[in-house]
């Protein structure tokens, strides 16, 4: 098992409601065998529109530390909405005992796993003796590649 701690240090941003940025969109583009080329633009988007579905209860966050890889990578922005149930296989912002990590969530019976992807790093069990919040679902992933 690698030294790093189970937990992460997570920077929280909290959304901008300054003016909306629109963004060319053309429409989908094929990862498979090259299409015709669509050299127009369709529309435009709002990256904030398309990804933020809660505003008053969605915040930013960006990975740090290799637990949840290759889900996950250090430094990707995650878009957490904190209206969505925890649910199994969902990935969680989470607080345990002081400290914040991401983490899939899974449920068996009266437990509460909280997964890393990354098979270096242990699987946490939430007990009552924990002092645990789900702080948000993550429900979009900003990687940079």
């Amino acid at each position: 098992m690698k030294e790093e701690k189970a937990f992460n240090k997570i920077e929280i941003y909290w959304i901008s409601k300054s003016q909306a940025v629109e963004i060319p969109f053309v429409g989908e583009i094929k990862a498979g065998f090259p299409s015709a080329a669509e050299d127009f633009v369709e529309s435009a988007i709002d990256l904030n529109k398309y990804v933020v579905k809660h505003p008053s209860a969605t915040y930013f966050a960006r990975v740090n530390g290799t637990s949840m890889e290759p889900d996950l990578s250090e430094g990707d922005l995650l878009i957490i909405d904190r209206s969505l149930e925890p649910a199994n296989g969902r990935i969680a912002v989470c607080f345990v005992d002081g400290e914040f990590t991401v983490k899939r969530i899974r449920i068996e019976k009266e437990k509460c796993l909280l997964i890393p992807s990354n098979a270096g790093y242990p699987i946490l069990e939430v007990t009552k003796d924990n002092d645990f919040l789900i702080w948000g679902i993550v429900s979009y992933v900003i990687k940079k590649v």
